[in-house]
């Protein structure tokens, strides 16, 4: 090494020392927050590394900054890292302690919140599913096989941000313990308070032995303090818009005095599929923003910016009326900053406000990520997935496994049972979970869905004739008292009329991880998607794969409203579900996952009622139209 090279490697370390190892304080003390010993608002966003390309992590923060904040918040995803039991990820778009310290280089400080549990309208609440396997573990309670496993995650996830912290000169100036826990302490009184209570305190006591030393604190509602709030951490409502009631609630749980935050919120709300997307007016916001301001209350929006549940990561609510609730592909959530970074009215409106009552310079609003469209992308090649399906070994079993039986936490499960015998009758499957399309010797002959409380369908099936049930996950239940119950595929006896069908089940694993591979296997599977091929697969779920050339890349929005229900893998990543009935009807594609030059789209329709030989995409994003056909 050169010494010129030498002194360049110096001064870059001084300089990088200079950012992260310039010690500051943070503390609540006196009723405050206290940054270097001075009293501080904290006025914070909420925004999810892992619902956005690492690639964008910077350009979103310098977005949230601009409108005036001074942090940013996030959840951690335990079951984004963990992604096999014992198996982690930080890197990529999972490299937590990146995004930590792009927002520090941007003069954010961090508000982190590990869960375990999270919510966030996220798979499974953040929980990895195969905890549902472990035997004798019984989910958010004071039980020793649970705590085990959240100790395990607390301390790894140490590793990954603990020269983050404020106290070893990083940006992270709290840590939130668990999330929400007044809520479930509700909604469970099946349990004693106090067991209730004593697990709250030892998920406290797994953050500070593993080593976070920056002050806790806990969310919920203001009505829900008895339940959520624990020793040690400063209690923040969430929701809470009457000031005075949230003085009065926090202290009385916190020695008389405040600070005061609202830790969430919600300048918009979360969406599902099949219902009105909600729309949340910008000038209440604002007005509610500033009533803050003037009192001296900190608080977080959630969100600031959504981001989009890529992938299978979407999570559910549950409503005994609905039943299951899944959540949308985007996470715009109504959001100041929309789904693809762009600043909204809501955005103007807020940063307005702000920009009256903060001293510090607010930054101009950095430019949006070009755009672009693509009128046509031609799929010129279609694979039937049954077809495609004989290749691969089945499971044997008396009766059909769930996806956690058969190792498999997402995508689907094709189902096939043979019959030597005609049968027919009302086939009943009142454990599908989630969504279904029936078929008889490779025929759709209708659809069940968990969404609809629709378990029941008459079948035909002939002499020496197969019944074939393709089941998805739809994403786990993340919120409620139902969260235990979160095993996914079919998880009851299989019915038609009065008979139990066991023996002999065929289980086909699709979990969908990587993109489906369908150049490689043989000519009787894979057909040119012309006219008269394609409408033999009619009604049959299949795979079209097709290619684009783009001069110049962008971000863009595929236009999905024509097709039926699936999901999209571009150049190999998995950008999502999508389903006709909306309310969206496009699916976001980070401009940083499109090449100059040759890019590769696969789909997997699973409906296929009416075949297709183009998509386009669009600049406009459609996330308010209900298509719900019967």
């Amino acid at each position: 090494m050169t010494k010129k090279n030498s002194l360049l490697l110096l001064l870059l370390l001084f300089l990088s020392a200079t950012v992260y190892g310039q010690k500051h304080s943070f503390e609540i003390k006196d009723g405050n927050f206290m940054y270097d010993n001075k009293p501080i608002r904290i006025l914070s966003g909420e925004m999810h590394y892992a619902r956005i390309p690492h690639q964008y992590w910077r350009h979103r923060l310098q977005m949230l900054k601009a409108m005036g904040l001074n942090s940013v918040a996030t959840y951690v995803f335990w079951n984004f890292h963990e992604i096999e039991q014992g198996k982690w990820d930080f890197s990529g778009d999972r490299n937590l302690a990146e995004y930590i310290k792009i927002a520090g280089e941007e003069g954010l400080m961090v508000i982190l919140r590990p869960g375990p549990y999270v919510c966030a309208e996220w798979e499974f609440g953040g929980y990895p599913w195969w905890l549902q396997n472990v035997e004798g573990l019984e989910l958010r309670r004071d039980n020793e096989q649970f705590l085990k496993y959240t100790k395990l995650y607390i301390e790894r996830l140490y590793k990954e941000v603990s020269k983050l912290q404020i106290t070893k000169g990083g940006p992270i100036i709290m840590v939130q313990a668990e999330n929400e826990f007044g809520s479930y302490v509700a909604q469970r009184k099946d349990i004693p308070l106090e067991e209730h209570r004593a697990y709250n305190a030892k998920i406290v006591r797994q953050l500070k032995d593993a080593g976070f030393d920056v002050p806790m604190f806990t969310s919920d509602g203001s009505w829900l303090f008895e339940g959520g709030s624990v020793p040690g951490a400063l209690p923040t409502g969430n929701g809470e818009s009457n000031i005075d009631n949230l003085r009065k609630v926090v202290n009385q749980y916190n020695n008389n005095e405040g600070p005061y935050m609202v830790a969430e919120f919600y300048p918009g709300w979360l969406s599902h599929w099949v219902e009105p997307h909600p729309q949340v007016r910008a000038s209440g916001i604002a007005r509610q923003t500033e009533r803050y301001l003037k009192n001296d209350i900190s608080f977080n929006f959630y969100m600031v910016h959504g981001g989009t549940n890529f992938g299978f990561t979407s999570g559910a609510n549950y409503d005994k009326n609905h039943g299951i609730q899944p959540d949308m592909t985007s996470y715009d959530y109504d959001a100041p900053i929309s789904e693809a970074g762009w600043a909204t009215a809501k955005y103007d409106s807020i940063r307005n406000v702000i920009k009256k009552y903060v001293e510090y310079a607010v930054p101009e609003v950095p430019a949006a990520i070009p755009v672009i469209a693509i009128p046509s992308i031609k799929l010129n090649k279609v694979a039937d997935l049954f077809a495609l399906t004989k290749i691969q070994e089945p499971v044997q079993g008396e009766h059909p496994l769930a996806f956690e039986e058969l190792g498999q936490g997402h995508g689907y499960v094709l189902y096939k049972r043979h019959f030597n015998q005609p049968i027919n009758g009302t086939l009943q499957i009142e454990g599908l979970r989630d969504y279904a399309i029936v078929y008889v010797n490779g025929e759709k002959v209708g659809e069940l869905n968990r969404y609809f409380n629709k378990y029941t369908l008459d079948v035909n099936i002939p002499w020496n004739g197969n019944l074939e049930i393709l089941v998805e996950n739809m994403g786990r239940i993340n919120y409620g008292s139902n969260i235990i119950y979160n095993r996914k595929g079919i998880i009851s006896p299989v019915k038609i009329g009065d008979n139990i069908i066991e023996g002999e089940w065929e289980m086909i694993k699709l979990p969908m991880d990587k993109a489906p591979v369908i150049s490689s296997t043989s000519a009787a599977n894979v057909y040119d998607n012309t006219a008269p091929n394609a409408e033999t697969l009619k009604g049959k779920p299949v795979i079209y794969k097709g290619t684009f050339n783009l001069k110049e890349t962008g971000d863009t929005f595929l236009d999905m409203e024509d097709w039926g229900k699936g999901i999209v893998f571009i150049n190999g990543i998995n950008i999502g579900r999508y389903w006709s009935v909306g309310p969206q009807q496009t699916l976001y594609i980070p401009g940083v996952w499109l090449k100059k030059g040759a890019n590769e789209i696969v789909i997997f329709e699973q409906q296929n009622d009416k075949p297709h030989t183009e998509v386009s995409a669009t600049k406009i994003p459609v996330l308010t139209k209900l298509n719900i056909r019967n």
